[in-house]
């Protein structure tokens, strides 16, 4: 299917993942965030008059470590209990031929920000039981510092224990109702 309908797509958490990496010394952490929900809004196939919506439960972070994952649960770090959720609306589009820029504001830990995420739609097409799906993947890097993540461990040589930099992506797949 080459077309974009134009509607409402529910993003198929079981079909997606919401990853992001951090710094730890001089190795680098993955993780992921297991619990999220969104929609895109599409008007056709001009992807620049799109809209992205998403909810991500802070408390659904998942390291592969109990943890350091109930440490960026804590107060020190995401505040979940607090702040439960991270939240993206986007606020425009721009691009084209497959490669987009997606501006939007973005909620952690209760400050919002605007940020520009690159994005590769991967297309549209009808799955073996009939229903029509959506594909993209988006990537963006924050600091932690800028949403009030200032978490860390001083070592020798002026050196922290993790970076500011987060590296987030995002591969989602989305199901037209």
């Amino acid at each position: 299917m080459s077309t974009v309908p134009a509607t409402t797509w529910a993003i198929d958490a079981s079909h997606s993942e919401v990853a992001f990496t951090v710094r730890h010394l001089m190795s680098k952490v993955r993780g992921t965030f297991d619990d999220f929900a969104g929609e895109i809004t599409t008007t056709g196939d001009d992807l620049t008059q799109a809209s992205v919506t998403a909810t991500v439960q802070m408390a659904s972070v998942n390291t592969r470590n109990e943890q350091r994952d109930g440490h960026l649960r804590s107060t020190e770090i995401f505040n979940a209990e607090a702040n439960p959720t991270m939240t993206f609306a986007s606020t425009g589009v721009t691009g084209a031929d497959g490669d987009y820029q997606i501006a939007g504001d973005l909620t952690i830990n209760g400050v919002t920000k605007p940020v520009v995420l690159d994005a590769e739609f991967l297309g549209v097409d009808v799955d073996a039981y009939g229903v029509t799906r959506l594909g993209a993947e988006a990537t963006v890097s924050i600091k932690k510092s800028d949403f009030g993540v200032d978490f860390n461990i001083p070592l020798e040589g002026g050196k922290l224990l993790l970076g500011d930099k987060i590296d987030i992506t995002l591969t989602i797949e989305a199901a037209k109702p």
